[in-house]
């Protein structure tokens, strides 16, 4: 009997196809024999586009529907982008790989105008993320900051229609589908941060299915694992998510990791920022200890507001 596929649940868009495309790609590659099909699928999250994340409940919204088809048996494994990937995962699952990250870093994006500096005053930048628009009014406090929502290509589609001056993306998304020649300026740490785990792939599936874990492990890089696993305990620790705008960056150095981090308010454009270095044994600890310090810095006070408003 010939033995069943691998099937990897995944979201409906071109990057999420094509993200799930890769994963099955170096699952064949890494399994001689093994048949990987892909389970398309559209989440609440594709689905309501009218309202920003952080209105209708947070990037969790892009897993559910993945996680109930492994859970009533429709899938076996689920492939997301880890920066959408909640902090603490339902019990019934587990990261079962971290795949070596991308460019983690945001694009500016504009068919007129080359950087971010450049933008005339009162110009029209759109982006859905509080974290996005905390740097932009930090660093651009002039500028007109709007919700931007859809996929990649709607993206970039409403600003070719000319109803935004500029965008801001993921590099790695529009790397991934070919559109490097869109990138006008990337932003880069430490002057701008990007989302926890953000450029990284996971692949989730459920923690008592042995054999799915054992085949996606050949997939783990484990330097990504160790800066995603600090940034995410950061994040964990400061009770962030798409309400709160939390960047973080990890870089592996040897046998140390340096993390900084972020708390902003993207109204005002007020940020708290810090950084810190420890061992790559405890990533966990790292992260903790660079949330405490930016509680302590000022961060907690802001949270605080950000959520009686």
């Amino acid at each position: 009997m010939t033995a069943r596929p691998l099937r990897l649940a995944t979201r409906e868009s071109p990057l999420a196809l094509w993200q799930s495309g890769h994963v099955a790609g170096l699952l064949r590659a890494a399994h001689a024999g093994l048949r990987v099909e892909l389970v398309p699928m559209s989440t609440r999250g594709d689905q309501i586009l009218d309202r920003p994340l952080a209105v209708i409940g947070g990037k969790g919204l892009f897993l559910k529907e993945l996680e109930v088809a492994m859970l009533e048996g429709r899938a076996d494994a689920a492939v997301h982008s880890l920066k959408d990937v909640p902090m603490q995962l339902d019990e019934p699952f587990a990261l079962a790989a971290v795949l070596e990250r991308a460019d983690p870093f945001d694009a500016f994006v504009s068919n007129i105008h080359a950087t971010l500096e450049h933008l005339p005053h009162g110009a029209c930048v759109g982006s859905s993320s509080l974290r996005r628009q905390a740097q932009l009014r930090a660093r651009r406090p002039d500028l007109r900051v709007e919700d931007l929502r859809g996929n990649l290509g709607t993206r970039l589609h409403k600003l070719d229609e000319g109803r935004y001056d500029a965008i801001v993306l993921a590099c790695a998304g529009l790397q991934r589908l070919g559109l490097d020649a869109r990138i006008r300026q990337r932003l880069c740490a430490p002057d701008w941060l990007p989302a926890v785990a953000q450029g990284a792939i996971a692949i989730e599936c459920r923690a008592d299915d042995a054999a799915t874990q054992t085949l996606c492990a050949a997939l783990e890089h484990a330097p990504t694992r160790l800066c995603v696993d600090a940034e995410r305990a950061m994040n964990r620790t400061l009770h962030g998510s798409c309400q709160v705008p939390v960047a973080g960056y990890a870089t592996l150095d040897g046998e140390r990791l340096h993390l900084q981090g972020l708390v902003g308010d993207a109204r005002s454009g007020e940020l708290v920022r810090t950084q810190g270095v420890g061992a790559a044994s405890d990533p966990q600890a790292l992260g903790q200890r660079v949330a405490q310090d930016l509680l302590d810095a000022g961060a907690g006070e802001l949270l605080a507001r950000l959520a009686t408003t």
